[in-house]
């Protein structure tokens, strides 16, 4: 009797693995009823047949598909993801596309390890061929999916909010740490070598496709802004703009492009985005002077800048006052410089009664000792006094002309060369023609020195050029201020023989009281 029952225990057990074993097994798994040639389509990853619990993160990123891509992943993790065989979108009839654009975000939104190549790699290009048919379906026109007019948005509403989850978990991963950083982790003393080779991400072939996708997303025309921006939103645009501290010089001119179409297709962002820009720079100057991606958002402002209306709103010059001028004082200002100022001239360009304010703030933050950032800002001050005006100019000509006399004293050849160069730019020499009695007095003394005693012949052979237009300029000034300047060195001379009769005067009482056991020392 206890055979019996052990044996019918047996039979129905191997009876119920016997029903079960045909959703356990994929490859009995029913094909999708839209999988019309499925022999040369792409593949999906099949939500629907995985457990409901979740998944841990995938090694490459944190980030989980969102509620909007479906159900999260089983816990399997050994076990590669499971595919299913999906139509091409041009070979379905429009109203299906919908349903299969959300079945390939699904697929897009899964995250893979690039580091390990071996790693599932049939569901890598799985993924890489839909996304390079999703690019290719938001970037064509309109007009190509139908000619009739009651046709199905080829956007919906949940197709976009698919989209833009689907994007976010790619692209909104954290970051590897700077060079800074890993140098700092080992040694706190130790100092980054500049030398080493940024770090490029393994995922960027994939990677470049998702920004592909958000940029012609951003841009197309099918994308209506009163929906995409419940999508594209503040939290968006912030999670941006932190990924511009990335190492990868790739994903930042990405960033850039995408960032700068967003500023210009969404006008109710065009503040916020302002806003959080600033507060960028702020962090950057005042705290961490340690950022990767200055250049590139400068480069994004320039544009902005080069837009603004007349007569300009006052929250764009205090922008400039506080964010754009001390941009000039961290050491690393010169891996951004020309970006920098591009968007200083464009503010003096837009608006000229800013060029005071913008060369007493050079100033201001002009280096003492760093002589390769000395050329950049005497660069830099061509370029803005090109666009200055007079009576701009001769608000700060007094403190401006004694720094360049400074430098054209300076033993940094190259420094004492980049001022005296100024005088090539003709609206600049025609500024300093018509305030030469101001001008030349403040300066005659250095070009003097730099006859007398400057070491580098190329600064002497250009110091002499300059002299020789300011006597042709006014030949009376000029022996006027060479009179001066003759006179202040004869005086000097003559204080300097003072002085020393008199140390000669002490030392001699100092003698005579001591006798000659005094030690007196030269």
């Amino acid at each position: 009797m206890f055979n019996k029952i052990i044996k019918r225990g047996a039979r129905k057990g191997a009876r119920g693995h016997n029903e079960s074993s045909p959703a356990a097994d994929p490859r009995n798994a029913a094909p999708s009823s839209s999988s019309g040639g499925a022999g040369a389509a792409p593949v999906t990853v099949n939500h629907a047949s995985r457990a409901s619990a979740p998944a841990p993160p995938s090694p490459t990123s944190p980030h989980l598909a969102p509620s909007a891509l479906a159900a999260a992943p089983s816990p399997a993790a050994a076990q590669p993801p499971l595919l299913e065989p999906l139509p091409l979108l041009r070979d379905v009839a429009a109203a299906d596309r919908p349903g299969l654009l959300l079945r390939k975000l699904r697929l897009v939104a899964a995250l893979f390890d690039f580091s390990d190549s071996l790693k599932h790699p049939r569901e890598k290009e799985a993924k890489r061929q839909a996304l390079l048919e999703l690019v290719d379906y938001v970037q064509a026109p309109a007009a190509a999916a139908g000619s009739n007019n009651n046709a199905p948005a080829r956007l919906p509403d949940a197709v976009q909010e698919a989209l833009v989850a689907a994007i976010s978990a790619n692209i909104f991963r954290p970051l590897p740490p700077a060079l800074h950083e890993s140098a700092a982790s080992i040694d706190p003393n130790a100092t980054p070598d500049d030398d080493e080779e940024p770090y490029l991400d393994p995922a960027w072939p994939h990677l470049a496709l998702v920004y592909e996708l958000l940029l012609r997303y951003v841009v197309s025309p099918d994308t209506d802004t009163k929906v995409a921006k419940r999508y594209v939103d503040h939290a968006f645009v912030l999670r941006l703009l932190d990924h511009f501290d990335t190492e990868d010089p790739r994903e930042r001119e990405y960033l850039k492009t995408v960032l700068h179409r967003i500023y210009g297709k969404f006008m109710v962002h065009r503040p916020f985005i302002r806003k959080a820009i600033n507060n960028v720079f702020y962090r950057f100057i005042f705290e961490t002077e340690r950022h990767n991606g200055i250049g590139e958002l400068l480069e994004i402002l320039g544009s902005i800048i080069n837009g603004f209306a007349l007569p300009m709103k006052e929250e764009h010059k205090l922008f400039l006052g506080r964010a754009l001028i001390p941009l000039h004082k961290p050491k690393s200002v010169a891996i951004y410089h020309q970006q920098l100022s591009y968007c200083i001239v464009q503010f003096v360009e837009k608006d000229y009664k800013l060029a005071d304010a913008v060369i007493r703030g050079l100033l201001k933050y002009w280096p003492i000792i760093n002589c390769q950032k000395e050329v950049l800002f005497l660069g830099e001050l061509e370029d803005v006094l090109e666009a200055t005006q007079p009576a701009e100019f001769q608000q700060c000509m007094v403190p401006l002309f004694k720094q360049i006399g400074r430098c054209l004293n300076s033993a940094h050849f190259q420094v004492a060369e980049r001022a005296l160069f100024l005088w090539n730019n003709d609206h600049i020499v025609s500024l300093i023609a018509q305030n030469r009695g101001v001008i030349l007095p403040i300066i005659f003394e250095a070009l003097e020195r730099n006859i007398q005693s400057h070491w580098n012949q190329a600064v002497n052979g250009l110091t002499a050029n300059v002299r020789k237009m300011f006597l042709d300029m006014d030949s009376e000034l000029f022996e006027e201020c060479q009179q001066q300047y003759i006179e202040k060195v004869a005086k000097a001379k003559e204080l300097e023989e003072q002085r020393e009769s008199a140390w000669r005067q002490l030392e001699a009482v100092a003698a005579k009281a001591s006798g000659d056991d005094m030690v007196l020392v030269n």
